[in-house]
């Protein structure tokens, strides 16, 4: 299994529609084969110090293997969120684990 854990920090000039439109791409993700799990997310209201809340959206994608992964990333559906939205988000950090 490979979890893939994407955070987005989004531009602060974004409109709330523009903000809905970027969580409608990220859930698009759902259509491509190899996701087994997908999962889009806000920061929670849980507040203690070693919690950092400050990015925009959260996304957890899970893959059987690392061919799943692969596969997302050379998919027309993460390519085509990739160009929509690039110039969405300020930083974005992803963190893989097996």
């Amino acid at each position: 299994m490979l979890v893939h854990s994407v955070f987005f920090w989004l531009k602060p000039e974004l409109s709330a529609d523009q903000k809905a439109q970027f969580r409608k791409g990220l859930e698009s993700l759902r259509g491509i084969e190899s996701v087994v799990h997908l999962y889009v997310g806000t920061p929670s209201k849980t507040d203690r110090p070693v919690i950092d809340r400050s990015y925009s959206f959260a996304l957890t994608v899970i893959f059987k293997d690392m061919a799943g992964h692969d596969v997302y990333q050379e998919h027309r559906l993460h390519t085509a969120f990739l160009e929509q939205f690039k110039t969405s988000w300020q930083k974005v950090l992803i963190y893989d684990a097996e």
